[in-house]
Order: C-alpha cells, then structure tokens, then sequence
C-alpha cells in the first residue's frame, strides 16, 4: 500500500500554472483565436500526427512552441491541471504519490523531511511539484527533491557562487557549466543521513536565492 503524505505538507502553485495561463488568456488578442478556437482548427489540418500539428501551427500560423503545446495537450484532453492554480493544487499531491510509489515508496519518509526541512527556513518557501522531482523556490528555484533510483534521493542545490563546496557529500551536477539552476546535489538513502551539514548546505541555498542577495 502506497504510504499516505503527512498532512503538515503544503504545496504552492507551480509558476508555470499562471505564465500558461496568460497565454491562454491572452490568445484571442494576440492570434485572433481563443484556445478551444485553435482546438477547433487543429481538427481541420491535415496533419496526421502531432509532429506534423505542430509544423502545421507553427509554419501556417506562426505559433510558437509554448503555445503549440498548450493547443496540443487541450486538443488531446491533457493538461487542464496546468491551466488553473485550484486544478494544480488539488493534482499535486497525486504527482507526488506517484512518484513514490511501488519500489520507491520506501523513500518518501526522506522526501518529507527534506521536505518540511526545506518549507521551514521561510514563510517566502513554496514547494512545487512536478512529475519527477519537487522544486523548492524562494525567489527562483534554490533545491530540489528527486527520487533519482530506487534506493537514492538526490537534494539538488543551487549553489552558484560556491563552486567547490568544502564536503565530500556535496557533488558537482555540472549544473554551472550548462547554465543550470542547480548546481550540486546530496545523495540520500536513509534519514539518519540528513546531518546538520545537509540542513547548513539548504539553508545556504536559500540565503543565495534572497530577493537582496548580491
């Protein structure tokens, strides 16, 4: 049986929930067409798969690839809890429960900890889930949570201006070389392996990420 999520876990709204919703919103004045409109005319393209729709709404009507996807997934009944904050909120514990769930769900006690760990150096905190990981954000993304294998966490960290942290269990992700927001990770596989020395590297994530930092 899957393990339930502590109910002292709270979630905040993904911020690609309200970027994709302007899109949508703002579609007829920009294109002419509402999103269900743009549905609508996808149906009438002779395009027989979606490799082909998005040529044909990009090369035909000039769209660009996030609001392609956007047309695509509506078209394909996917993606309404992407659209709406209230849709996001009530599907992201679910997105979380799949995640650990099966082999991996053994690791989930590690996720909370690290979890209410990473939500309690701040009230400006908010845990957002994706399908594979969970991104803790301040004001950009400052760490991660990803159940990486079956046995391993990775807390990913955005360490930029730390380029060789003093620890051995601090790992370089090659994250700054690519122009990645995190830059560093900690494998985890047991509680007891969330040391003050985990707690000190999170924290210090976060104060990187402050509004006035630098």
């Amino acid at each position: 049986m899957q393990p339930p999520l502590s109910p002292r876990i709270r979630y905040g709204v993904h911020p690609s929930v309200p970027y994709a919703a302007r899109i949508v919103e703002n579609l007829p004045a920009r294109t002419g067409r509402s999103l269900e409109e743009w549905v609508s005319l996808l149906g009438e393209a002779e395009a027989s798969d979606n490799k082909e729709r998005r040529s044909w709404l990009r090369d035909q009507h000039g769209l660009g690839g996030t609001t392609i996807g956007l047309i695509l997934n509506h078209a394909a009944g996917k993606g309404a809890e992407n659209l709406s904050p209230d849709a996001y909120l009530e599907n992201a514990p679910k997105l979380v429960e799949a995640m650990y769930a099966g082999p991996k769900a053994h690791l989930l006690p590690i996720y909370e900890a690290l979890l209410e760990l990473g939500l309690s150096l701040g009230p400006d905190v908010e845990a957002c889930p994706c399908k594979t990981i969970v991104p803790l954000y301040r004001t950009h993304v400052f760490a991660e949570i990803k159940p990486t294998t079956r046995t391993r966490i990775d807390l990913g960290l955005a360490l930029k201006g730390i380029e060789h942290p003093t620890s051995a269990s601090v790992l370089d992700t090659g994250g700054l070389a690519r122009g990645d927001r995190i830059t560093h990770r900690i494998p985890l596989e047991a509680l007891d392996e969330i040391t003050d020395e985990v707690r000190d590297w999170l924290d210090r994530a976060y104060a990187l990420d402050s509004p006035t930092h630098g």
